[in-house]
């Protein structure tokens, strides 16, 4: 079963028992889950045209889009450097589009001309001392993110930089930018109080929007301008994924359907859910995705654990487990035309390095084959493979990407009877730490 929505191409075929055997998905589970999966996308329809579900009105939002690039020129103007503030889901999916564009890919990243991006996640006291001392913060830019205003982290890491700022003589109304939700009768928003005493512009967090689904808002968005990202097309690429649902196709030919459906009927042999990519600008993709499908679907015992790869790399390193280790693992490997591109190898050091095989190819030449090899052995080897095909990764395919996850774990939400919009656990560790730094 092969579903194609243009630049994506989407196959189950080899994660199912009668093609990969005794640990591949059998066709009656399968089936009974897309008939379920029913009723998921028909809440999905419902949430669209009422407005309830504000992520799906978003691939058709082009009214803040000018607002967006007005936000990242002036961010730019200027700088050397531009310092993403903000954790979880109000820096992941901001990192994966960005990567796009050269941003943490190894060899590139470094050389991309000023202004270079920073996204600081993770909140460590060596790093982030580190990182203050040595930009030039006279021309450095801080954008701190928090839906709630309240995030431990970001607040953290927004008076340390303000306090940077403030030695050095730098104006942090012309230095700062702030996201998080517009203020509220009643509701304390930290970081909007914090901002606005330094009268640091703010641009409003979409309320209906959680962080781990906002890559596609100005969250996510404000970054990829900065870089020179087309976001229009990352939102046309959105609504390529949202399409099948709002044509009312049914199930097994809405991919998002397919794959929650493969997902949830695997889940009980499967409790893991790999995802490989062989793409440099998809690694950080893949942890957007650990934490989407991790946050959203583990609840009440449920859920699967999700695991980022990327390949080539992991070939040397997970793949041995994932053949001959237990077989509890589900994989999706996600490869993009590379065929042909890349330095191409001159055929005296190819014979000089005993590979005469390798004149005239190219690096993506090899690093197609292995996409296709490892997909092709783990089938072998009995272990169910759904394969994801980009042809060109660029901002549609990307827009598409992340929409079709999204849908993907909402509808594995549906299947497994579960919110996939709270995060409880992640509440109770935030109010435990919040009492252990105050001594209580």
């Amino acid at each position: 079963m092969t579903v194609e929505v243009m630049p994506l191409i989407q196959s189950i075929d080899s994660a199912l028992e009668k093609n990969v055997g005794p640990h591949g998905v059998r066709g009656g589970a399968l089936d009974a889950m897309l008939e379920r999966a029913q009723g998921a996308l028909e809440a999905l329809r419902r949430r669209h045209a009422d407005g309830s579900l504000p992520l799906l009105r978003l691939p058709e939002k082009q009214d803040d889009l000018a607002a967006i690039r007005d936000a990242a020129h002036r961010l730019t103007q200027g700088a050397t450097d531009v310092v993403m503030l903000g954790t979880g889901g109000s820096s992941l999916g901001g990192q994966t589009l960005a990567q796009l564009a050269g941003y943490n890919v190894p060899g590139v990243g470094a050389l991309r001309s000023p202004p270079r991006l920073h996204f600081i996640d993770n909140l460590d006291a060596h790093s982030f001392e580190t990182m203050l001392a040595s930009l030039p913060l006279a021309t450095t830019r801080f954008v701190a993110i928090s839906k709630s205003g309240g995030t431990a982290e970001t607040l953290m890491q927004t008076i340390a930089a303000l306090s940077a700022l403030k030695q050095a003589g730098v104006d942090a109304g012309h230095g700062v930018l702030g996201i998080s939700e517009p203020a509220e009768a009643g509701k304390r928003n930290g970081l909007r109080d914090l901002l606005g005493k330094h009268r640091v512009p703010m641009l409003d967090h979409d309320q209906g929007v959680g962080g781990r689904y906002s890559a596609l808002t100005n969250v996510g968005l404000l970054p990829a301008a900065a870089l020179g990202l087309d976001i229009g097309a990352l939102r046309r690429g959105a609504a390529a994924a949202l399409a099948p649902v709002l044509a009312k196709k049914p199930p097994a030919e809405v991919p998002a359907a397919l794959g929650a459906s493969l997902a949830v009927a695997a889940a009980g042999s499967k409790p893991i859910s790999v995802l490989m990519a062989y793409c440099d600008r998809l690694e950080r993709f893949t942890h957007w995705y650990v934490q989407l499908w991790a946050e959203s679907l583990g609840k009440d015992g449920k859920g699967t654990t999700p695991l980022a790869a990327l390949g080539p790399v992991d070939q040397h390193s997970q793949v041995q487990l994932f053949i001959a280790g237990p077989r509890d693992k589900l994989f999706t490997v996600v490869t993009v035309d590379a065929k042909g591109q890349g330095p191409r190898m001159d055929g005296e050091l190819a014979k000089l390095a005993g590979e005469p095989g390798f004149a005239g190819r190219t690096i993506g030449d090899l690093v197609a084959a292995e996409g296709r090899a490892t997909a092709e052995t783990l089938v072998r080897n009995g272990c169910p493979v759904r394969t994801i095909h980009v042809s060109t990764l660029d901002e549609a395919a990307l827009g598409e990407l992340l929409m079709h996850f999204m849908l993907e774990t909402i509808v594995a939400a549906h299947l497994l009877g579960i919110n996939a919009f709270d995060q409880p656990a992640v509440e109770e560790g935030k109010v435990l730490a919040k009492k252990y730094l105050l001594g209580s």
